[in-house]
This record gives structure tokens, sequence and C-alpha cells, in this order.
């Protein structure tokens, strides 16, 4: 049990809000240690595995020069310009849309979206267009939390949404674990049941956007009253 000491590193560095990366690598070399791996073998580890997964990492790594520079070129206030015509949008709206399309499209094994690729330089954008499009100008903290729900949405949307689609990484994983274990499962059955925990996400997913509309509205009344 002592060697599951990284995902205790995980949530704790992620609770304190450290860096991602640091957090996942210190987890990594925190559970090699305690499996009696040394140092080198862990960076050798390190090394390997990402050569091996390099064709997985490029695209990712190559997006962000190229969103870069569309945001430089005004992406993001052309997707604000756009939602803004539509006066029956809002932000909880967006979001909810958001998390279907990448919810479905992902069960289909359609890999749409992300968080670099749609989240930041589209969604976000056109969730904080509608909200001040009903309300006008909206504090930081409304914008903060508008840009942590679109966050959620692609999460819950990929997230949730793989786990049907039986040729993706986590249905994958899961089956060569329970054959590990000699356990007899079939891919079909965990995409299967993992449609009910798809749908209670999309749920709460819903209920969220629903709150975030109620607290954005209550927010731009106070400012009005003050």
């Amino acid at each position: 049990m002592i060697k599951l000491i990284g995902i205790l590193v995980v949530a704790v560095g992620f609770a304190f809000r450290f860096n991602t990366l640091l957090v996942v690598l210190a987890a990594g070399v925190v559970t090699g240690l305690v499996a009696g791996l040394s140092f080198h073998e862990i960076m050798t580890l390190f090394g390997k595995y990402f050569v091996e997964n390099r064709y997985m990492t490029m695209p990712v790594v190559l997006m962000v020069p190229v969103i870069g520079l569309l945001e430089r070129h005004g992406l993001q206030e052309r997707a604000e310009m756009l939602i803004r015509r539509a006066a029956a949008v809002t932000a909880g709206r967006v979001l909810v849309l958001y998390c279907a399309v990448r919810q479905i499209s992902i069960a289909l094994g359609v890999n749409i979206g992300g968080h670099a690729g749609a989240v930041r330089p589209l969604v976000a954008p056109m969730a904080e267009g509608a909200a001040r499009a009903q309300h006008g100008a909206l504090p930081e903290a409304t914008v903060e939390r508008i840009r942590a729900h679109a966050a959620a949405a692609e999460n819950i949307g990929n997230f949730f949404g793989e786990d049907i689609f039986i040729a993706v990484g986590a249905i994958l994983l899961m089956k060569g674990f329970f054959d590990a274990q000699k356990i007899e499962v079939g891919v079909w059955s965990m995409a299967l049941w993992g449609i009910p925990t798809a749908v209670a996400a999309f749920a709460a997913m819903w209920w969220r956007a629903r709150v975030l509309d109620r607290e954005i509205a209550q927010t731009a009344v106070e400012r009005g009253l003050s």
C-alpha cells in the first residue's frame, strides 16, 4: 500500500495549488523511490516513456503556438462578438452546450476540443461574452469563475465521455488491469456501465451552469444597487 503514496502527493499538491507538472513529477519520483528504484532509474523511465509517447504530446506542443498566433490576431474577441449577437444565450448555456458536444463526440471516438484548442480561445470568451451581453461589465472574480466553469465543462465532457468509447485509453487501461488480476470483464461491459456515470456527470454540470447564471445575475443586481 505504501507504493500508492504518489496518489497522496498528487492530492496534497493539487489541494495547495502547486504547479501541476511539478506535482506529477514529484509523485512519480516519490513512488519510484518507495518502490526501490534509484533516482537515475526513475529519470531513465521518464525519458523512455516520454520518447515512446511523443506522438501523443507533439500535437499539444505544436498547437500552443498556433493558438497563440490566432489569439494575437483577435480570435477571442471575434468569438465574444459572435456570441453577443444571440440575446437568449447565457454563460451557463454556452458551457452546457460545449460539455454536451464534447461528451458525445469523445464517446463516438472523435476527439475535438481541449483546453488549449477550444476552451481558452473559444469557449471561455464566448461564455464571458454571453454574460457581458446580458449584464454589462463583469467584475474580475466573476470572469475567473466563468473561466473555471469552462475548464470544468471540458474536463467533465472529456473524462466521462471517453469511458463510453471502447478504443480509448481509459477503457484499455482498465481492461489491462483486470486482465492482470485474472478478472474477466469485457470492454463492452465497461463502456456500457460508463453511460450512467456520464449522464450523472452531465446532469451535475447542467446544475452547476444554472447556479453560475443565477450567481452572475445576482452579482449584477448587487452592483447596480451599490
